[in-house]
């Protein structure tokens, strides 16, 4: 496809469901990919299936070094990076009466210093080059308030608002770094599997197992973001299913 072969994307949570999916996506269309997760077995496994247009590296988005070294093994491998897929994150919802507040760190680590940290390994290399491509996956909830849970609401507001602010200091700069934001509706990954038993985790099952569509939907919408034309920023893609109020 247009714009994709033989270019090399980096995908954090890549071991299941919206990054194994989109990184299989892009490899079919000519790509090559970089993946990085926490579960060394699981990245071997997408490896392997993908077969020589694919890397691994055991890596944590909350850890900055880690992310470097992920865009190292791409130079040495495939001796470029092209574009970023920054979509390692969790949801472990709950109301904020409840005060879990271990559960609210974890996803300012993941959820927002996670794609900072990936965003800052690749972006002296798209800085020099004078291109490339951040593509971001946030959610319906950084569109919107939704009543438990708040701080995974927040940590997706965030990421809209820097990546759009960032957007326009590209552009100021003269650097042609595209960016987008995906905002999936209910997919079906592990995503829920972040959320510790109680009433919101039975509501949001009850939901998902109604509207949740396959991560492929999200997959093709990267590969739609990433084909465009060197001159066209696809920056907002929301995708959710028919039936998803």
């Amino acid at each position: 496809m247009q714009n994709v072969e033989s270019k090399v994307f980096i995908i954090t949570g890549a071991s299941s469901g919206i990054g194994e999916e989109t990184a299989k996506v892009l490899a079919k269309n000519g790509a090559k990919v970089v993946l990085s997760a926490r579960r060394e077995s699981r990245l071997k496994d997408v490896a392997a299936t993908i077969g020589k247009n694919a890397t691994y590296l055991k890596s944590d988005v909350a850890d900055a070094d880690s992310m470097k070294e992920i865009v190292a093994l791409a130079k040495s491998k495939f001796g470029k990076v092209d574009a970023v897929f920054a979509n390692a994150g969790i949801m472990p919802g709950s109301r904020m009466s409840e005060l879990k507040v271990g559960d609210w760190m974890g996803m300012i680590d993941i959820n927002i210093k996670g794609v900072l940290n990936t965003i800052s390994s690749v972006l002296p290399e798209f800085i020099a080059q004078k291109s490339g491509h951040i593509v971001v996956n946030s959610s319906i909830a950084g569109t919107k308030c939704v009543p438990g849970n708040a701080i995974y609401c927040g940590t997706k507001h965030f990421v809209r608002a820097m990546l759009d602010s960032f957007r326009t200091e590209s552009v100021m700069e003269g650097t042609n770094i595209r960016t987008t934001l995906i905002y999936p509706g209910a997919i079906r990954t592990e995503l829920l599997n972040t959320i510790a038993p109680s009433d919101t985790k039975t509501i949001v099952e009850e939901f998902y197992r109604n509207v949740a569509l396959k991560p492929d939907a999200i997959a093709n919408a990267v590969l739609y973001a990433v084909s465009q034309p060197q001159n066209v920023d696809v920056s907002d893609l929301v995708v959710r299913s028919i039936n998803e109020q």
